[in-house]
């Protein structure tokens, strides 16, 4: 058996490119006692890849040149030698961008596909949405009847975040780069309101929109949004940042001018680091499964298919043209 991989070949400079990376085929050794082998199904594409992608240690050290690109996916088993997981089982985990995985099972999650279908483990039952469930409700700490503001809103987490706080009963206003976007968070997601940031002036929309201030900013963009949040806070507010993917492109970071606001406003800024939660992801799952069973959110998938059309389906996250959860299909 042959396992078809994607390797960092070089750092980028700016906006990810094909040549980036390399697509290689590797047999795929025996497996040893305690092992097991995974057909990948889906790949996430994910913002976060594109940091991994730089030299250095954050929260999590850089991809080495000629590694296997990091990633989130979901999988079949279909060899095991590893007595916690049996042939067909569905799992979940950081299997890499590749056909097949080798895992010794430590960092696996089994997924219960009759609580969705499997893409929506990666997604919305998955890392981006325990990141918009935790992040909001654990750094959040939303109350009904207040004002939530959301930078890309239309994406997995934001669009996520924006569902949970109006089932929390709050009032919801999010950004979002099309009108095709904002009318889905307007129908679909029942967000209150939505700017588009291309054409509308989002510091005017949000005085519009929230006249009293911001009571809790998800910010997934950073950059100029983050400012105009920081200045229309409301007293007690809460910031959390989530992602800054207005940035992640540029040299250096543009931090917020505007961070005295939050003092002004007695307010918090907070960071959601996801795999803090990660014992506490069960009852996430269960809620957000309730609620798309029920009909109370909805989750919207881009998928394109391919291991070939990694690099240019990643390359989308950081022009706009994905619309839902992005997703590649092996």
């Amino acid at each position: 058996m042959e396992n078809k991989i994607i390797t960092l070949a070089n750092r980028p400079n700016g906006i990810v490119e094909s040549s980036n990376f390399k697509l290689e085929e590797r047999n795929i050794p025996e497996l040893e006692d305690g092992q097991l082998l995974i057909k990948v199904e889906y790949i996430s594409l994910d913002p976060a890849m594109r940091g991994w992608m730089n030299e250095g240690t954050t929260y999590i050290k850089g991809v080495a040149i000629g590694a296997v690109m990091r990633g989130f996916a979901a999988g079949k088993v279909v060899q095991s030698k590893n007595e916690d997981f049996q042939k067909g089982d569905y799992v979940t985990g950081m299997l890499g961008v590749q056909t097949h995985a080798i895992s010794d099972g430590k960092d696996l999650s089994k997924v219960d596909i009759r609580a969705g279908r499997l893409s929506l483990h990666i997604g919305v039952l998955g890392m981006p949405g325990m990141t918009a469930y935790f992040g909001l409700l654990e750094k959040g700490q939303p109350k009904a009847g207040e004002t939530i503001f959301i930078s890309g809103a239309a994406g997995i987490v934001g669009s996520t975040v924006g569902q949970i706080a109006k089932i929390r009963g709050c009032k919801v206003i999010g950004t979002a780069g099309s009108e095709k976007k904002c009318e889905y968070l307007i129908k679909e997601c029942n967000l209150d309101a939505a700017i588009n940031y291309k054409t509308q002036d989002i510091a005017d929309e949000l005085k519009k929109h929230a006249p009293n201030g911001v009571d809790i900013f998800y910010d997934n963009v950073g950059g100029e949004i983050l400012d105009i949040a920081l200045a229309n806070l409301a007293r007690g507010a809460r910031v959390v940042i989530c992602g800054a993917i207005s940035q992640y492109n540029k040299p250096k970071i543009q931090g917020p001018s505007n961070y005295m606001k939050v003092v002004t406003a007695r307010g918090v800024m907070n960071g959601i680091i996801v795999f803090d939660y990660i014992d506490q992801y069960p009852r996430a799952v269960k809620d957000i499964a309730t609620w798309l069973e029920k009909g109370k959110m909805q989750s919207k998938e881009h998928i394109k298919e391919g291991i070939e059309n990694f690099p240019s389906t990643l390359r989308m996250l950081f022009t706009g043209d994905n619309f839902g959860k992005l997703l590649l299909k092996v």
